[in-house]
């Protein structure tokens, strides 16, 4: 049987079995630790000179394989490029978008750097798979020094319409270079489209009905693979014993007011300023809300070294102050704005003990916490999830209250609802979405992508579906 080798720019710290980080360490170290393998990344340290071999250790049936990167790649390769490029433009946020040739080139140094520190460790019938924008040309460095495994790829975040990833000057080397992979997976067919539609116009692709493309002499697989949870999992971990004296200590500052809550990276695309003027909309326009509801708002800090980060920071600061300042009384503070750090299933009963699930990212590739939210809520009593159109999870979720998040009237007034709404209609949504959860939970989202980069069984000539002449480089 083929082993399973992971690859993602950060390979998160494992305390007792369980990764530290946010959702995409969860979602891989779980996917992986079911089936075995090795997951091979950054160890998130800084060194003086490069390393010539990987560090290697195990836990149960799972080899971490890491290395460190030195102060100028990760200023190029991560806080760069990564980060100052590509993370902005993915989000439709290329007002903040920060283009350096330098960058670009210390970008295209890691993954070529990365793969030849893997090439050594492969198996000749492992199955590589591998993650998120930090890694967009690691196949094609693969393939140039002689590996010959699988290689699928699978984006979580955002894939951009053909005219934003344009503004990327090297836009069509870095999407030459995905085509390298055997597989290439996307959060939802929107990002698919944006990506088979940059190939047809720009690269004269042509796509077959087998879900397979043709462009820049390869044929790849493209396919849509919607992260998912364990439902059941997080339902336990919100009731835990050791979240108890957290609970208590929310429920005592709340005083039986009803809890709006929402947990986020600190991240200028979680949409979190317009989710506090929206939280500040429904206090004006429905007075009687006033004393009766608070709003929670976990963000703990992130890339604050990063352009953009820090201003995102203050812009919060200050709109809390400001709401708080206008509505708070001796007895009742509107908005409690939380930058620390919470073992996740503290979070998840803080989900459990909400009325609502305030989930409005400007842009998202699927948004865990919308999902966690779900799987965290009491069936008899469960709350609201208010949920931006614009998260991936929106696709799935059908039992939410959709929102799009630059309308901060339509906000608040979904919070109202959600506030206001019957128990059975609570019920009804609520087990509608868990229903979906459980159905398309994380084990499916790995097995459906591991079946899809299996070697095919049959060599049959795929039909043709759409193609179209290749338009003149636009590269830079």
């Amino acid at each position: 049987m083929s082993r399973l080798v992971i690859v993602s720019n950060r390979v998160a710290p494992i305390t007792e079995g369980k990764p530290t980080a946010g959702g995409l360490a969860i979602g891989v170290y779980e996917a992986l630790k079911d089936t075995g393998g090795m997951w091979f990344g950054w160890n998130g340290e800084i060194d003086a000179e490069p390393a010539t071999v990987p560090e290697i250790a195990h836990r149960n049936n799972v080899t971490f394989a890491t290395v460190p990167l030195t102060r100028r790649d990760y200023n190029t390769y991560y806080r760069g490029f990564s980060n100052a490029t590509l993370w902005p433009t993915f989000h439709y946020r290329d007002d903040l978008t920060r283009y350096q040739r330098d960058d670009y080139n210390g970008y295209r140094h890691v993954n070529a750097r990365f793969a030849a520190l893997l090439a050594p460790l492969l198996e000749p019938d492992d199955l590589i798979w591998v993650h998120d924008y930090h890694l967009l040309p690691f196949a094609q460095a693969c393939r140039q020094i002689g590996v010959q495994q699988r290689l699928g790829f699978f984006l979580h975040i955002p894939f951009p319409s053909p005219q934003v990833l344009m503004t990327v000057p090297p836009h069509e080397a870095l999407v030459r270079a995905m085509c390298e992979y055997d597989l290439v997976g996307f959060q939802t067919e929107t990002d698919r489209t944006a990506f088979t539609d940059y190939l047809v116009r720009h690269a004269g692709a042509t796509l077959h009905d087998d879900g397979t493309v043709t462009a820049f002499g390869r044929t790849l697989r493209t396919g849509v693979y919607p992260i998912g949870v364990y439902p059941d999992e997080i339902a336990q971990q919100a009731t835990a014993r050791a979240t108890v004296k957290h609970i208590l200590d929310l429920k005592q500052g709340l005083q039986d007011r009803k809890l709006i809550m929402s947990v986020d990276r600190l991240d200028y695309s979680k949409g979190m300023l317009e989710r506090f003027r929206a939280f500040e909309r429904l206090l004006e326009l429905w007075p009687n809300q006033q004393g009766t509801v608070s709003f929670v708002q976990v963000a703990p800090p992130s890339r604050s070294d990063v352009a953009g980060y820090g201003e995102i920071r203050q812009q919060l600061e200050t709109e809390a102050g400001h709401i708080n300042g206008r509505f708070s009384d001796l007895a009742w503070t509107p908005l409690r704005y939380i930058n620390k750090r919470y073992a996740h299933e503290v979070l998840m009963s803080f989900f459990r003990a909400s009325q609502v699930g305030y989930v409005t990212p400007l842009r998202d590739g699927m948004n865990l916490v919308a999902k966690e939210y779900v799987a965290s809520q009491d069936p008899a009593d469960p709350g609201v999830l208010v949920l931006s159109c614009f998260a991936g999870a929106a696709q799935e979720l059908d039992g939410a209250l959709i929102v799009n998040p630059y309308d901060i009237d339509g906000m608040a007034e979904a919070l109202r609802t959600a506030l206001n709404m019957s128990l059975s209609e609570r019920q009804t949504r609520h087990a509608s979405m868990m229903a979906t959860l459980r159905e398309h939970n994380l084990s499916t989202w790995r097995n459906r992508f591991i079946a899809d980069l299996r070697p095919p069984t049959t060599a049959a000539k795929p039909a043709l579906l759409r193609t179209q002449p290749a338009a003149a480089s636009v590269d830079g």
